[in-house]
């Protein structure tokens, strides 16, 4: 086989919504280009800033074929790895060189994975409101677009505060009271069971919002209303706590869109302490650990379901349906619309059809990018004020 010798690597940002969208292109000697998602919207000039000062001349004149040994490279070449700058910018690579090999041998990608699993994957979306009836209206409309996962949320993470006991002088951040969440959360299941009974399945986000001990009580209170699963009801440094989670309760768990590397998944998989995995498949480094992840997952009964959150390209919702068309053990697709304008920047952009997600048919990942309409929408940088998470006395909570 002749090298494909890599000619250039690019960086893209662009913010044509509320998010800073952070896109990788490789071109090649032959003619062929490919595009990844690098997206790390908190961060996107650091990723840029690996793309353009640290990767690229790493691997300009190099044989774009070599997508194992190029990712083994990129991940040890600083020899100090992981966090989501370096593996978002390894990612948005590492997806792009994939997207050449599929476009090389004629062929979409999930179909260079060894072809499909099944026809389609599932796909849930979010429903929240401020009250029963706001979030019913969002859970009817969504039902009527064919979706029978659903994830529910009363307000953003943490709920809906009625009554907090605050500080006197409370510092910026987004408040929350963990007992007012707890009781609401199983309020709305209640709610919901009673109104929609079976009809549909009922996801929710925790959000890491809990102690170890409540997140027990929590999933035990919500086991008779039958949880599709519950997501990231604990933080990452607090896991091992799952173990205790699991004794007293059968609810379904989710979780992994904060994972960087293997040692944060591994002992959690082995243990069989979640049911499913839910990395964000730039965050790990792309769809050369991805597709390891799943593999290792499958043998010990833990189903994928790839984060699929609205600050991710449409090139990073198509590297997804890939993967889950591919693989037999992935469950579902976290799916949120993009606005139109989004969508003229990534032509071939899929959207799910009466719920589910089918990946693009032709040859590579299936979405191209319009860097002309790109510019149009430069990065602006914001602070994430929910990332700022408080308790009642103004303590940080882990997001």
């Amino acid at each position: 086989m002749l090298p494909t010798r890599i000619e250039n690597v690019e960086c893209f940002i662009t913010r044509p919504d509320r998010h800073n969208l952070v896109v990788v292109r490789v071109r090649t000697n032959k003619g062929v280009t490919g595009h990844g998602c690098a997206t790390f919207q908190q961060r996107p000039l650091a990723v840029k800033t690996m793309v353009d000062e640290y990767l690229r001349p790493l691997l300009v004149g190099r044989d774009a074929n070599d997508i194992e040994d190029l990712w083994q490279l990129m991940m040890v070449n600083a020899y100090w790895r992981n966090g989501p700058v370096i593996n978002n910018a390894i990612a948005g690579v590492d997806m792009a060189l994939w997207d050449i090999k599929a476009q090389l041998a004629g062929m979409p990608l999930y179909q260079l994975f060894g072809g499909k699993s099944k026809d389609a994957i599932a796909a849930y979306t979010h429903a929240s409101g401020d009250t029963p009836e706001a979030l019913c209206e969002a859970i009817d409309a969504l039902l009527a677009q064919g979706y029978r996962h659903i994830r529910c949320q009363t307000g953003f993470y943490g709920g809906v505060a009625q009554a907090m006991h605050l500080t006197r002088a409370p510092s910026p951040g987004a408040y929350y009271d963990q007992d007012e969440y707890i009781a609401s959360t199983v309020g709305m299941f209640k709610m919901l069971r009673e109104k929609y009974g079976q009809r549909f399945h009922i996801l929710h986000d925790v959000h890491e919002r809990l102690f170890p001990q409540q997140a027990v009580q929590l999933a035990k209170a919500l086991e008779p209303y039958q949880p599709w699963f519950l997501e990231d009801i604990l933080p990452p440094a607090q896991s091992a706590w799952l173990e205790q989670v699991r004794m007293h309760s059968s609810v379904p768990l989710a979780m992994g869109e904060l994972f960087n590397n293997p040692a944060e998944w591994h002992d959690l998989i082995v243990n069989r302490r979640i049911d499913f995995i839910r990395c964000h498949v730039s965050q790990i480094g792309g769809i050369t650990p991805a597709l390891k992840l799943a593999v290792f997952c499958q043998a010990f009964g833990v189903r994928v379901a790839w984060h699929g959150p609205g600050d991710m390209t449409p090139i990073g919702v198509a590297v997804n349906t890939h993967l889950n068309i591919h693989l037999h053990n992935a469950a579902i697709q976290e799916y949120i619309a993009h606005n139109d304008e989004t969508g003229s920047l990534f032509p071939g952009a899929i959207t799910p059809e009466n719920g589910y997600l089918y990946a693009p048919q032709q040859p590579g990942i299936g979405v191209g990018f319009d860097e002309e309409k790109a510019n149009c929408w430069p990065v602006i940088y914001r602070p994430h004020e929910w990332t700022q998470s408080r308790l009642p006395n103004g303590a940080i909570h882990t997001p």
